[in-house]
């Protein structure tokens, strides 16, 4: 049986903690960014973990 390959995509937008845990990067930290208070800009720029309900489907894509 053939191994599984990675999606390329989903290896690009997430990393895997040391505990395990899934990580990505929030949105709307690109552009209009003048219209955004700094407050809300900080807060964007920390890392997110993965909805319980998407972790099964973003594991399976990792090839974990």
């Amino acid at each position: 049986m053939p191994k599984m390959k990675t999606h390329s995509g989903t290896k690009k937008r997430f990393k895997v903690t040391g505990s395990g845990k899934i990580t990505h990067e929030q949105t709307n930290r690109r552009h209009l960014m003048e219209g955004k208070n700094s407050k809300r800009t900080r807060k964007l720029m920390l890392d997110q973990t993965v909805a319980d309900a998407d972790v099964r489907r973003v594991k399976r894509l990792l090839g974990r």
